[in-house]
């Protein structure tokens, strides 16, 4: 496994697979640490989250160096990253252990309560994009509940996977609760098998979503799933268009354009299709692209190059079906995997754009004759992640938001994005089961009644 940098190609560093063998020795300690853990107390948990955010914090400079290099992220988007993890810590340490209170409720009998119990060793696939965020969202509420876990994470990303090992014993956890495998993919079905693995997590494409929730439900085990967004952004005839194009730009550019929640579709009500465009492209073109470590950069390399020349193709694809490039779309005389800011228009529902996701800084918008026509446009794909509405008529763009956007979440007159107060996850083929709040630490739980006669 190789960890090269997307900006030049070196390779930062070789590291060795953990052989089979490896791997179920660390799932059997993390099992037998897991009957410790569970009885330890929400205090202990608690105060351990704490210690964990404080250890990121100290470090978050040199993750985000670590981040820059590995991926390509822009630094000041790395620091921005492991601060969100740290509020996460911070999120659960303070609400976890209300969120898992017996909850009584009144029967015909002396006493009946549901508990909430933990459940044992939790598989997280984790992808690149957000090497930090993805996984201490998913690890936060695991661990504060009493469940240990072990992390696949992307193997262009070792560096960090192990970094994050290092960051849970730092914190001071028992050793055996937390264990990074650094292993392929292939590999993933026969960890799913192991007895000792409770449930699985994943955030990823898909079709590994579907491989692995396959595979786990063979085996009656618990999954939950993120997986990937094509998320449309709704602006309406009163909307603030300088304002709304400014967010749009920002949310598809968020860490490059490779994130699952980024706009990716912008549909905009033909009275007001041309300044909207206008606005959207000056906000496209400001955008600086260049060396993540760099100061004020707002687009790195993509994280590999041959995921950078799969985006190409998509957008080569789309403009020889038709799609008209009013910005960019031609690969940058710069080494590295740069990718520019791109813009297609007059995309067909014919065209293969219009179903697929473009992971990357390119843009896709649609001009719709109404609203009725640009919900209907919204819905239109198999994806249900995130969507957004822009108006100024906010009782309107709520009601749109909350019941015709086929969405996990939809925003009105901002960006989405996952906050740890909330929770998220998508529905139709962007995945099930949600992330974060009280929902989030309820999935990998044992929700139990108790009933005393």
């Amino acid at each position: 496994m190789q960890s090269i940098n997307p900006l030049n190609g070196e390779v930062i560093q070789n590291y060795t697979n953990h052989t089979f063998e490896e791997v179920s020795y660390k799932i059997n300690a993390a099992d037998t640490a897991f009957q410790h853990w569970k009885t330890t107390n929400f205090e202990s948990r608690s105060n351990l989250l704490i210690k964990l955010a404080e250890v990121l914090r100290k470090r978050k400079q040199e993750l985000a160096y670590l981040m820059a290099n590995e991926m390509g992220k822009p630094l000041q988007q790395g620091t921005a990253e492991i601060e969100k993890c740290a509020s996460c810590c911070q999120y659960y340490a303070k609400n976890g252990p209300d969120f898992l209170k017996d909850q009584l409720i009144q029967t015909e009998a002396q006493k009946t309560y549901v508990s909430f119990q933990p459940i044992g060793v939790v598989l997280a696939i984790m992808p690149w994009n957000f090497p930090f965020w993805q996984v201490f969202r998913f690890l936060c509420p695991a661990l504060l509940a009493g469940n240990t876990a072990v992390l696949k994470h992307a193997s262009n990303v070792p560096g960090c996977a192990l970094a994050i090992e290092e960051i849970v014993r730092e914190a001071g956890y028992p050793k055996d609760v937390f264990y990074t495998l650094l292993i392929d993919a292939k590999e993933v079905e026969k960890v799913i098998e192991l007895p000792q693995i409770s449930a699985v997590t994943l955030t990823g494409s898909t079709e590994a979503g579907k491989k692995v929730a396959a595979k786990a439900g063979g085996l009656i085990k618990k999954t939950v799933l993120e997986l990937g967004g094509s998320d449309a952004y709704l602006i309406l005839k009163d909307a603030d268009l300088k304002q709304a194009a400014e967010i749009c730009v920002t949310s598809r550019l968020i860490n490059s354009g490779q994130s699952c929640i980024a706009a990716k579709r912008f549909i905009v009500v033909k009275e007001v299709a041309d300044e909207f465009i206008r606005h959207f492209k000056s906000f496209m073109e400001s955008k600086k692209v260049g060396d993540p470590l760099n100061e004020g950069i707002n687009i790195g390399p993509l994280a590999r190059l041959d995921l950078r020349d799969q985006l190409h193709q998509q957008v080569e694809k789309a403009i020889s079906n038709g799609a008209k490039c009013i910005l960019g779309g031609q690969i940058p005389a710069l080494e590295g995997a740069f990718y520019p800011p791109t813009i297609l228009t007059e995309i067909s529902a014919d065209n293969p754009a219009y179903y697929e996701e473009f992971f990357g800084p390119v843009a896709q918008i649609y001009v719709a004759n109404d609203e009725s026509e640009a919900i209907k446009i919204a819905n239109s794909t198999s994806f249900g992640l995130g969507g957004a509405v822009f108006s100024n008529d906010l009782k309107r763009a709520e009601s749109i938001a909350a019941n015709d956007l086929q969405a996990g979440s939809c925003f009105v007159n901002a960006f989405v994005k996952s906050d740890p107060r909330l929770p998220f996850g998508g529905i139709k083929e962007s995945g099930y089961g949600r992330e974060l709040g009280l929902f989030g630490i309820h999935e990998f739980v044992n929700i139990k009644t108790v009933y005393i006669a």
